[in-house]
Order: C-alpha cells, then sequence, then structure tokens
C-alpha cells in the first residue's frame, strides 16, 4: 500500500507542474481571472501555465508578476471555441494577447472550414497566427480530432501544424461534443515522433482525474522517455484536476 501511495503522490506532483489551469467562459471577469492566478501557485509548487480569453491576457501576467510567479506562463485561447473565426480576426485577437502580455497562443485549428473541403485556410491561419506571436511566443494548435474523426485527415492536419510552426499539438478544447480519445492522442504522436521532437503535446482540454491524467503522461513517457515529462514538452490543460491531484497529496484545494 506504501508503494502504491508513493506512485500515486509521483503522478499528482508530475500532473500539478504539467498543468494548464483554464478559465474560457463568456462571462468571466476580472477578478476571476485573478482568483485563477492565485490558485496557480499551489503549496506543492506552481502549474505551468494559465488559459485565458484574450481580452484577460493582461491582467493575468500582470497577476502573476505580482505574485513574483513569471515562470507561469500566460496562454490566451484565439479562434475559441468554434473554430469559425476568418483569420483577419485570428491575427487581431493574437496580436492583442500578445501585446497585452500573453506568452503563448492556443489555436483552434479551423476544423469546419477542413471538413467542407477547404484544407488551405487552417495552414493559412496557423502561419499568420504564428508570425503575429513573434518570436518569443509559442502556439498551440487545438485539432478537434473528435470532430475531425478520420485518422488519415487528423495526421495530415497534425503535420500542416508542425510544418506551418506549431509549438504544441493539442487534440481538442474538451468544448465539443465529439470529444478526443487516446487513439487520437497516440496519432499526434506519431505525428510528432515523425517530423520533430521539438514540437510538444497537451492533453485534451477536458482532463478531470488523475487517473485520466495519467493515461496521457504515460502515453507521452512511453513514446520519448521521462524527459518529456516538462511543460515545455507536456501539458494538461485543466481546472478541476488541480483539485483531485491537491487532494491526493493531503492538501484542501
Amino acid at each position: 500500500m506504501k508503494q502504491q501511495d508513493d506512485f500515486e503522490e509521483a503522478v499528482a506532483q508530475t500532473a500539478i507542474r504539467l498543468m494548464e489551469l483554464t478559465s474560457l467562459n463568456t462571462d468571466d471577469t476580472a477578478e476571476r481571472i485573478v482568483a485563477l492566478c492565485h490558485r496557480a501557485l499551489t503549496p506543492l509548487g506552481n502549474v505551468a501555465a494559465v488559459c485565458v480569453l484574450p481580452r484577460f491576457a493582461g491582467i493575468a501576467r500582470r497577476t502573476l508578476d505580482t505574485l513574483q510567479a513569471r515562470e507561469v506562463k500566460v496562454v490566451a485561447a484565439v479562434n475559441f471555441p468554434n473554430g469559425r473565426a476568418p483569420i483577419s480576426t485570428v491575427e487581431s485577437e493574437t496580436h492583442a494577447a500578445m501585446l497585452m502580455g500573453a506568452d503563448e497562443i492556443d489555436l483552434v485549428y479551423p476544423f469546419n472550414a477542413h471538413l467542407m473541403g477547404d484544407r488551405l485556410m487552417g495552414a493559412r491561419m496557423i502561419a499568420a497566427c504564428k508570425a503575429k506571436c513573434g518570436s518569443r511566443g509559442q502556439l498551440t494548435v487545438s485539432l478537434e480530432t473528435g470532430v475531425l474523426a478520420d485518422p488519415q485527415i487528423i495526421h495530415s492536419v497534425c503535420r500542416t501544424a508542425i510544418a506551418e510552426g506549431a509549438s504544441f499539438l493539442k487534440p481538442g478544447t474538451g468544448r465539443q461534443v465529439e470529444g478526443a480519445t487516446a487513439q487520437a492522442v497516440r496519432i499526434l504522436l506519431e505525428a510528432i515522433s515523425e517530423r520533430s521532437y521539438l514540437v510538444g503535446i497537451k492533453a485534451p482540454g477536458n482532463v478531470r482525474t488523475l487517473e485520466q491524467a495519467k493515461t496521457y503522461i504515460d502515453m507521452a513517457c512511453n513514446r520519448f522517455g521521462p524527459q518529456w515529462l516538462e511543460p515545455g514538452r507536456m501539458r494538461l490543460g485543466t481546472s478541476s484536476l488541480l483539485d483531485d491531484a491537491l487532494m491526493r497529496l493531503g492538501v484542501c484545494p
């Protein structure tokens, strides 16, 4: 039993270190984002990042800096949640978020346009978004693999995202009915191994329990080794997971 407890504690510690706390609600307020930033600093170490809507990037960055947590990244989600915005809007969102202090951008891939036959819009949007990130900003591409569905399509989109400069691939936002699956994550990992080991991976945006987190941690570790279990290679996009991890470690959320 002691060995099992130690193992769970190790997984929980790893999960906290890789966590990207999110608040992407239409009714979000500045107060809610400030509270999210405070949650990012746990008694057992800071999480990797917070992910917010572009209009809150500035207050998130200022709050974290005030808390002397500059290492916690601010991620701004653009083209969220349905991936339907025109490229010009995505460029404006990205540019504004970076000016306000975002460190990274999370772009929802235009999956609807892709399924309607426009195979070029995705590449153009990723390239345009990457350009607005500048030299310091990292770019995540959220693919909504549950909607894209077909493994060959998912693999092709992964290759496009990597070629256009993605820093991370993410199988989905967690906001679509058709959620990402473990099989989709395997496809992403395969594409990363084929094209560029410098590209990281983010788990789906609906990871809620330590058991779910462990599934994705194990997949990345088995594929690329334990050196991948660091925030520059892997993230767990979630908020509710933090409570579960802290409880397993004996800390009241």
